[in-house]
C-alpha cells in the first residue's frame, strides 16, 4: 500500500475544508494516510503520530500545507529519512512552498503518476561545541545565525574555515547560510543569492563594525567553525529562525555539510521564475 503523510501548519481556518478532500484523494487512489497532530484536529483519521516520528513510518511521501515555515520544520524532522516533501502554500510569500494551493490536487496527480521533478537541497550540520563536549546538535535547511541577545551590545566572533582563522568580526551576528537559506535573511543582511545547485554556503556578517568585512562564499565541503567571544553577555544561536538555544563565551558552532539532504517535489517553474515572482527581482 503506498503511504503519505500531511504535515499542517496549526490554527490554519481554511484547512478545516482542505484536510477532509485531501484525505478523500488519497482514499480514492488507494494511499494509507498518515497526519501528524496539527493536521489531525481537521480530519479524523486512526493514523496520528507526532511530526518528529513521521520519518520512521516511511512513507512514500509527506504533504506540507502551510508556508515556509512549516517546511523548514517539517524539513527538520523528516529529510534524514530521506522522505521527499510537496509543499504547498497557505502563507502570504511562501518562497520554498511554491505550489498554489490552486494547484494542489493537479500537483497531486503528478507525484503519483512519479511526474514531479525532486530537487535536492543542501543542509548544515551544526553543534554547539561547549570546551570538548558537544552540547547541542542541530540541522538546518536554510541557516545558522549567532547573534547579540543583549539590545545595543557588539559580540566577537572569531572565524575559522578548516582550522584556519579567517577574520574576527564585531558584529551583531554571523549569518552560515545555505543556498536555499541565501534568499533568508543572508540576503536581508547583505549576502549573495545563490542557485539551490551551487554547492557552497555563505558566511554573512551582521551589521559589522568595520566597512571591509563583506559576505563569505565558501565550498559546502568546508569546515566552518564560529568561535563566540561575548565576555558578559549571551549570545544566541538560531536555526532556520525557529529553535535555538543561548551560547556562552568561548563556545565554537562548528558547521558542515550533513549527511543527508532535503528532498522537494517541485513544479515545473525554474528558480529564477521564484526569483522574479516572490522576490520581484529584477522587475523595474
Amino acid at each position: 500500500m503506498k503511504t503519505a503523510a500531511i504535515i499542517s501548519k496549526p490554527a490554519k481556518p481554511e484547512l478545516r475544508n482542505i484536510v477532509p478532500k485531501v484525505v478523500e484523494w488519497f482514499a480514492e487512489r488507494g494511499y494509507k494516510v498518515l497526519m501528524d497532530e496539527e493536521t489531525a484536529v481537521y480530519g479524523s483519521n486512526e493514523n496520528v503520530i507526532p511530526r518528529k516520528e513521521i520519518g520512521r513510518a516511511r512513507p512514500d511521501f509527506a504533504l506540507v500545507l502551510g508556508g515556509d515555515g512549516t517546511l523548514l520544520s517539517a524539513a527538520r524532522s523528516i529529510a534524514p529519512a530521506g522522505i521527499p516533501i510537496l509543499a504547498v502554500n497557505l502563507g502570504s510569500l511562501g518562497f520554498l512552498t511554491e505550489v498554489p494551493i490552486d494547484e494542489l490536487f493537479p500537483t497531486l496527480e503528478l507525484v503519483d503518476n512519479g511526474e514531479c521533478p525532486v530537487e535536492v537541497r543542501s543542509v548544515v550540520d551544526c553543534r554547539l561545541m561547549r570546551g570538548r563536549e558537544c552540547v547541542e546538535k542541530y540541522f538546518a535547511l536554510n541557516d545558522v545565525v549567532v547573534n547579540k541577545s543583549a539590545i545595543a551590545r557588539l559580540v566577537g566572533f572569531e572565524l575559522y574555515v578548516n582550522d584556519e582563522c579567517v577574520v574576527h568580526y564585531k558584529a551583531d551576528g554571523v549569518i552560515v547560510s545555505t543556498p536555499t537559506g541565501s534568499t533568508a535573511y543572508s540576503l536581508a543582511a547583505g549576502g549573495p543569492i545563490l542557485m539551490p545547485a551551487v554547492n557552497a554556503f555563505v558566511v554573512t556578517p551582521v551589521s559589522p563594525h568595520s566597512l571591509t568585512q563583506r559576505p563569505l562564499v565558501v565550498n559546502d565541503t568546508s569546515l566552518v567553525r564560529i568561535d563566540v567571544q561575548n565576555d558578559s553577555e549571551h549570545a544566541f544561536l538560531t536555526i532556520d529562525g525557529q529553535v535555538g538555544t543561548p551560547v556562552n563565551h568561548g563556545d565554537q558552532v562548528v558547521c558542515r555539510k550533513a549527511d543527508h539532504s532535503v528532498k522537494l517535489l517541485k513544479i515545473k517553474r525554474t528558480f529564477f521564475d521564484v526569483l522574479r515572482n516572490k522576490l520581484k527581482w529584477g522587475q523595474r
